[in-house]
Order: structure tokens, then C-alpha cells, then sequence
């Protein structure tokens, strides 16, 4: 998963979502890749490692809806991205119970919106543009596989979040196949990525930032699910599976409406008490204790991908332990805590490259 420093220098990388969790992530590492990033994303909390890393002062960046059409269009058609990863979405479980009918336009609608305004616009249509759609592992149909989710399983979901990923995957392919397929300056692909850990995520009933606000408030933090397994990776993993795909998908059009599994390994697989109790081991006011009585919303107990097809094609595979994951997260959230809100994201990440992606 090799390439050059330069190959995306003064490229323009335009990504959805690019003030959430992984979108700052994927912003600050084609900062330092020498890129040119337009953000787009209707979220921007004043608490967020977007704001903390500074990023909107170094990139051009706008507030929008992805699903209002017309405003999407003006930004795409301004800028005329050579590469689009769209990460938008609304990305929590719990939080498609409370309001179905957003998570449903916004993963599904926006999704389609964005592919629609790519193919219809005159000035993209001159240039080669190449779209990463970055959807969930969660698209599958839940049948507590152990053996792990290939690209070709069914697809499906019982709770509005998982529904709306698996339904955007087939508005994709609907997509491609109906309009794209054979676009000479239009490629497309999906990706699917377990769950991905990693400083500055601050979200709602996230299992990582719910820890660590527990520490910083020196409260008991109460654990829902503790024997639920989940393909932890850190968020700088399947963030560099993206960019591989999109440069193999931009060189190699055999990708073109393909679809891309980013996990660790089966046997990287840790359950939420393995991930608990790594933490409690550097964090000793850590408590916690697990939480009885009925679940308020049904989740996944078992959640495996497996990335073979990456791994043949791209050159793709995760390179960090679960220890070296749960090291690099403690890491960056004891700096923030304990040296004055001290960011270690691009410090990360320049290691990361230089040991695992530079040529």
C-alpha cells in the first residue's frame, strides 16, 4: 500500500463530512500530503478535533447540507475536485432510533446526490473525477457471521442506520450501472470500514470518547455491551485503504463500481470489555462497571469483515497491533488532557506514513 509523498500534491480533494471524526483525520493527512481540501459538512461543534486541529484556516471550507441539491452543485461545480471522498452521514446507532427520517435522506439521499451532481456537471465531465463513498460495515445483513462479511454478502439491516448504509450501497450500484458504468471521466467505488478508534473523537455513545470523558470527569463509566465484538482498527488504517483505493481506482478502471472491505483481521477482533480493560491499564483512575437490565435498542453482537479483496488488490492491510491502537488513542488524549490541550494528530500521522505508506 506504497506510494509516493507527491502523488496528490495541488490535487483538489474535496470530502463530506470533513468535520467529524475520521473527515478531520482524512483533511489533516492530505494537509500533510500537499493537497488542496474543500470540506463540506453541515456539523461543526465548537468541541471537535476539526476545530482543536484549526483545520478550517487552512482549508476552504463550507457549511452545507448534503442533501440541499443546488448548494452542493454551486460548491462542486466551483471547485471541480480531481478526487471526492464522501463521508458525510449520520453515523450514530442510538441516534437513528431518535430521528429515522434524517439518518434516511441524509445516507441515502446525499449519497445520491452527490453521484448525480458528479455525472451531470459539464465542467467534472471534462475532467477525470474520482468518487469514494464511504459507507459502514454495517450494511450487511446481520447473521452473526464469524468467519467475517465479504464484499458479495447479502446486504440489509434491522435498525434505520445499518438500513440506510445497506440501501445506500444499492443506490450506488443502481447508479453506476444505470448512468456511469461506462463514463470515461467518472469512477466510482465504495468502501466499508469496521469500527475505527482513534484521538479526538468526542461523539455520542461512542465507546472511546464516552471512556475518556468517564476519566476526565472521574465518573464510573457504565458498559452496555461488554462481550459485543467489534473489528477495532485505529482511524489512520482504513483512512489510508481510502486514499489507496482512490488512487488504484483512478489508474486502473478494472475498480470502477467496485466495493472495498477495510478491517483488521479476524483475529485482531476484540469485544468492547478486551478494549476496556487495555485502556484501565494506562489510565489507573479509570472505572467502570457493566451496566444489567434492557437494552433500550438491539445492536450487533458479532461484527467481522473480511478484507481479503483489499489486501489481493490494493495492497491493503492493517499494520497496527490492538495494543499499538489502544497505545496511539491513550496517547493522544492524555496529551490533550494533561499538557493543555496538546495535539498529537499530525505528529501521528507523519509517523504513520513514514513507517507504513511512503515509498
Amino acid at each position: 500500500m506504497h506510494f509516493k509523498r507527491n502523488i496528490f500534491k495541488n490535487k483538489k480533494i474535496l470530502i463530506t463530512g470533513h468535520t467529524g471524526f475520521k473527515g478531520s483525520w482524512l483533511t489533516a493527512i492530505f494537509l500533510k500530503l500537499n493537497a488542496k481540501v474543500i470540506g463540506i459538512s453541515i456539523d461543526q461543534k465548537k468541541h471537535s478535533h476539526f476545530n482543536y486541529l484549526k483545520l478550517q484556516k487552512r482549508i476552504k471550507h463550507y457549511n452545507a447540507d448534503i442533501c440541499n441539491y443546488k448548494k452542493i452543485e454551486k460548491i462542486i461545480n466551483n471547485n471541480r475536485p480531481d478526487f471526492i471522498f464522501h463521508l458525510a452521514a449520520q453515523s450514530l446507532v442510538k441516534r437513528s432510533f431518535e430521528n429515522p427520517i434524517f439518518t434516511w435522506k441524509t445516507n441515502v439521499v446525499g449519497t445520491i446526490n452527490i453521484i448525480e451532481i458528479v455525472r451531470k456537471i459539464e465542467n467534472i465531465k471534462k475532467n477525470k473525477c474520482i468518487l469514494v463513498i464511504i459507507t459502514s460495515d454495517k450494511c450487511y445483513k446481520n447473521l452473526e457471521k464469524k468467519s467475517g462479511y465479504k464484499e458479495n454478502d447479502i446486504l440489509g439491516g434491522d435498525d434505520p442506520y445499518s438500513a440506510s448504509k445497506a440501501s445506500a450501497e444499492i443506490a450506488i450500484n443502481s447508479e453506476i450501472n444505470s448512468f456511469v458504468k461506462t463514463s470515461p471521466s467518472i469512477r466510482i467505488a465504495s468502501a466499508r470500514a469496521g469500527n475505527v478508534i482513534g484521538g479526538g473523537d468526542w461523539s455520542e455513545n461512542r465507546i472511546i470518547p464516552d471512556i475518556f470523558r468517564s476519566i476526565k470527569s472521574k465518573r464510573k463509566l457504565l458498559i452496555r455491551n461488554p462481550r459485543s465484538t467489534r473489528p477495532w482498527q485505529h482511524v489512520l488504517e482504513p483512512l489510508c485503504g481510502y486514499i489507496k483505493l482512490a488512487y488504484a481506482l483512478k489508474n486502473d478502471k478494472k475498480f470502477h463500481g467496485e466495493s472495498f472491505n477495510f478491517g483488521p483481521s479476524n483475529f485482531s477482533n476484540k469485544t468492547v470489555l478486551n478494549l476496556v480493560k487495555e485502556i484501565s491499564s494506562d489510565f489507573a483512575n479509570f472505572k467502570w462497571k457493566i451496566l444489567k437490565g434492557k437494552k433500550t435498542f438491539k445492536e450487533t453482537g458479532i461484527l467481522r469483515l473480511n478484507s481479503f479483496k483489499a489486501k489481493k488488490y490494493l495492497k491493503w492491510q492493517t499494520k497496527l497491533s490492538f495494543k499499538e491502537t489502544m497505545r496511539l488513542t491513550s496517547e493522544w488524549y492524555r496529551s490533550f488532557f494533561n499538557e493543555g490541550k496538546k495535539i498529537k494528530t499530525f505528529e501521528q500521522i507523519e509517523k504513520y506514513l513514514k513507517k507504513y505508506i511512503y515509498r
